[in-house]
């Protein structure tokens, strides 16, 4: 079975065994200052979702509205729903409520890009208490692991332009424009439209 077909189909706690590190915790190992789930899109719970849409919803609806994108809150929900999907939660494991303690998400699909057999970072999302605590790095190794043991290609993301702290992030950890990242095209009036992403990749292989 070919790679991608064959990670995707595997059950839950074979996929992390087989592909994610054993300890995903953020922190040391006697004490965690955040828990790393990984779930599918399928197995997380309903209050689970919410929270992690409401995460994009909050941070980056906006910044989809003024791309050519644009932000359909119902579209929005049914990819973050795509059978594929898989999701790294951070949790923190001082909250009382287990319905209400997702402070952070990454989603990732092992797919085919242009032909190419990628891990692809679909969304990225923090709570504003865990920026700039080095969670989204960590997140983006365990993803980058995860791809890497699945035996793909490389990495890839998309991001707003207009998001330069993103880019500036993704750069640092050695992502660069990707050929299949759209570029500016001149309209018949002469007028030159910029892009309003660009997709980022980074090589997984040695």
């Amino acid at each position: 079975m070919p790679r991608v077909e064959d990670a995707n189909s595997l059950p839950l706690e074979e996929y992390r065994a087989r592909f994610l590190p054993v300890s995903l915790a953020i922190g040391s190992t006697d004490q965690p200052c955040h828990r790393i789930r990984l779930e599918r899109s399928s197995s997380m719970s309903t209050q689970q979702f919410e929270d992690c849409f409401n995460l994009v919803a909050s941070s980056s609806a906006n910044a989809y509205a003024a791309s050519s994108i644009g932000w359909s809150p119902t579209k929005k929900r049914k990819e973050m729903k795509l059978p594929d999907l898989h999701y790294l939660l951070v949790v923190n494991p001082a909250s009382r409520s287990a319905a209400s303690s997702v402070e952070g998400f990454l989603s990732f699909m092992v797919t085919y890009e242009d032909g190419h057999e990628v891990v692809y970072c679909y969304e990225l999302h923090l709570a504003p208490t865990l920026q700039r605590q080095g969670v989204g790095m960590h997140l983006m190794s365990l993803m980058e692991h995860a791809g890497s043991r699945t035996g793909v290609e490389k990495s890839m993301l998309t991001v707003f332009v207009e998001n330069e702290a993103a880019l500036r992030f993704y750069e640092k950890l050695g992502y660069t424009k990707d050929d299949y990242s759209p570029e500016p095209r001149t309209l018949r009036n002469g007028t030159v439209k910029m892009p309003t992403y660009t997709i980022l990749s980074k090589s997984l292989q040695e």
